[in-house]
């Protein structure tokens, strides 16, 4: 049975589920990693993904818009069902791709593309967008994460910061219903990183629907309508943001939240 995660304050209750997992199993040879995942989140929703390393967090992402197979069970994405015992043609990966979008640690821009370029090549090449209609959506969406001026660089002259900021515009472009963010402030900074995370509370506060791998805790308590804390690939509790983080029930979800809200 399916652990619907339930609606916040922002979500309207009759919000249609616009992410649904059942029985999702990922093994690497015989290291199971993620083992019967089940939830379902409501379109406008913000779940915030945390554990400790190892847990099957990254995974879980990878899995969802298939840059990693599962191997077993099956996932919806706004009516898009992908199941693991059905190879995806490639028309319906460039369906998923076009539903979720997916923001990485490491950025992955195209150094040798200008930043405008970066945004707009693959609104033509996935959307068939025309270069006029890119890069007007792509100078949009740059003024919006606050870096028009950096259009004409490239991803080597601006900081950590400013192109993780490039690649959430990136994914942006593609008009995703789903945002997928796999530890977007990892490799920064700390004072860098809140750069990134104001981008992303702007996004939640407009209704963006987003899974977020993470581990700032404020921001999966204060931002998230949902945290679900997985544990050896298991979800180990999910519920409210606060009332999971300052309240968990089992032993080990207590250790592992005393250990990183204490630091």
């Amino acid at each position: 049975m399916i652990a619907e995660i339930q609606a916040g304050p922002r979500v309207p209750e009759a919000a249609p589920n616009i992410l649904e997992v059942r029985n999702l199993r990922k093994s690497f040879g015989v290291h199971e990693v993620l083992k019967n995942i089940n939830f379902a989140m409501r379109k406008g929703e913000v779940v915030a993904v945390i554990g400790p390393s190892g847990s099957g967090k990254s995974t879980l992402l990878r899995c969802l818009n298939q840059l990693e197979p599962a191997s077993g069970g099956e996932i919806t994405i706004d009516g898009l069902t992908i199941r693991a015992d059905h190879q995806l043609r490639r028309a319906e990966l460039m369906g998923l791709r076009r539903k979720a979008g997916m923001v990485f640690q490491s950025f992955n821009l195209f150094p040798h593309l200008s930043v405008l370029r970066n945004i707009s090549l693959p609104q033509e090449r996935v959307l068939g967008r025309s270069r006029a209609e890119a890069e007007k959506r792509a100078h949009a969406l740059l003024e919006r994460v606050g870096l028009a001026d950096k259009a004409s660089q490239y991803p080597a002259r601006c900081s950590g910061g400013q192109q993780q900021r490039i690649a959430i515009a990136r994914a942006l472009a593609l008009d995703p219903q789903v945002m997928l963010f796999d530890e977007p402030t990892s490799a920064l900074d700390p004072e860098v990183g809140l750069e990134v995370l104001a981008v992303m509370k702007e996004l939640a506060e407009g209704g963006m629907t987003m899974v977020v791998v993470t581990h700032e805790m404020h921001f999966a308590e204060t931002v998230s309508d949902r945290v679900l804390l997985m544990a050896d690939g298991h979800i180990l509790e999910e519920g409210p943001s606060a009332e999971v983080m300052r309240n968990p029930k089992s032993e080990r979800a207590q250790r592992f939240l005393k250990a990183v809200m204490n630091r």
